[in-house]
């Protein structure tokens, strides 16, 4: 089965899902970056640097499974090829998880729909993040 906990893919879902939520920053050039523009994206975006962290704190298996998990949620595999993703995940590690995975488009959904399609409840590994 999968070498990481749900809790770990769901704070991984919930830091991405704000990551997405953000919108291109609006300060012209010379303006101080304002504290309330939490909404904003930005290079040395807070909870990026917490996600990437996060990421990278993980063990290689734990990083692993993350992305085969991706990889169902995305269609790439079928939960029932799940040695072969995790496998290939493995195999196929060149570059950090964590730039492999932000580079991801709909991240947070795909992570969502790896967990529901291998049979985990998404809202009980959630319950503890939010």
């Amino acid at each position: 089965m999968l070498d990481i906990s749900p809790e770990k893919v769901a704070h991984v879902i919930v830091r991405a899902r704000e990551l997405d939520g953000k919108v291109a920053a609006w300060d012209g050039d010379g303006d101080e970056a304002d504290s309330d523009s939490i909404l904003e994206s930005r290079r040395d975006d807070p909870t990026e640097a917490e996600l990437r962290g996060f990421i990278d704190d993980m063990n290689v298996d734990e990083q692993v499974a993350l992305v085969a998990l991706m990889w169902i949620g995305r269609g790439t595999y079928e939960p029932d090829d799940i040695q072969e993703a995790l496998e290939t995940a493995r195999s196929e590690r060149v570059n950090k998880t964590e730039d492999y995975l932000l580079g991801v488009p709909l991240l947070a959904d795909y992570l969502e729909d790896g967990l529901d399609r291998m049979g985990i409840s998404v809202e009980s590994a959630e319950a503890g993040i939010l």
